[in-house]
Formats: structure tokens, sequence, C-alpha cells
């Protein structure tokens, strides 16, 4: 017997029940995939804890949280889904050894769990200020910096 380009040769047809299951676990790989990562991440590759503050812009508000307490070589989502906006700001600090990671850009902060909206006027409205480091995501949906005894690097 001959088959046509509408039937499948005899010697490879699966039994009916094969199919079925080889048609579920297709189905079930593609609805079990990994979902692309969308998020905010800040890893320590620091051997010591470290307290971590961010700014961002929220709407037209500028808003400062804090304190994100990271273990030593871990990594913690900051802020979970698509990032929405491009700039983010980062300040650090190192609870063991002493220091910090801080930069130019000035907003509030305060030595408890925090979450202050604008940037101005920190000591009359009771908080501190701190330094922050400007990171650039370039627009990109997900972002990691890694906080580092060299520094902060921020890749995507």
């Amino acid at each position: 017997m001959r088959a046509t380009s509408n039937t499948i040769p005899a010697d490879i047809r699966l039994p009916g029940r094969w199919l079925r299951l080889a048609a579920l676990a297709l189905i079930a790989g593609l609805t079990c995939t990994v979902e692309a990562r969308a998020d905010l991440r800040v890893c320590n590759a620091t051997s010591g804890r470290v307290g971590v503050a961010i700014g961002y812009l929220d709407g037209p508000v500028w808003v400062t949280e804090g304190w994100f307490n990271l273990k030593p070589n871990r990594c913690e989502t900051i802020v979970r889904g698509r990032l929405t906006s491009r700039y983010f700001y980062i300040h650090a600090v190192d609870y063991d050894r002493g220091g910090d990671w801080s930069g130019p850009n000035i907003l509030c902060v305060r030595d408890v769990e925090f979450s202050i909206r604008g940037p101005l006027d920190c000591y009359a409205r009771g908080f501190d200020r701190a330094g922050f480091i400007e990171v650039d995501t370039g627009q990109q949906a997900d972002w990691t910096v890694e906080l580092g005894d060299g520094g902060l690097v921020s890749n995507r």
C-alpha cells in the first residue's frame, strides 16, 4: 500500500493512546515554561550583610524605600514585575564591616524601615539624608545590580 501525503505510513503510526499522551506532554511542556523575568534585583556579592534602600519616580513623585536586608552572596528582588522607570537609585550599607555604596543623588532615608514620598526637606520632616547611585536600566523590563567589594555593578 502506498502512503499519500495525507496519511501516516502504518509502520510509524502511533496507537491512539500514545498519541494522546504525547500531545498532553507537549501541552504540559508549553504551559510549564518559565515566565520571562521582569524585576529589579540586587545581589550582595560580599561576605557581609547589606541593607539596601532604593529611590524611584512614581508618577510625578520621588519615592525612597528601605531597608531591604540582603544576606551574604545572595540576590533579592527589590521591585517585582516589569520595570516602569528607566532610572532607579541605590544606597546600601554594609552592616558587618561598615561603609556604604553611595552617590551624589540626595534622597530621604530613615534608620528603620521606611517608605518616603518626596525628596525635599528631609530633616524638617524628621528623616535623614543619604547619597544614592543612579542606575540606568536603559528602559529594560528587568535589571540586576551587584554590590561588591569593588563597588556597584549594574547589568541586565
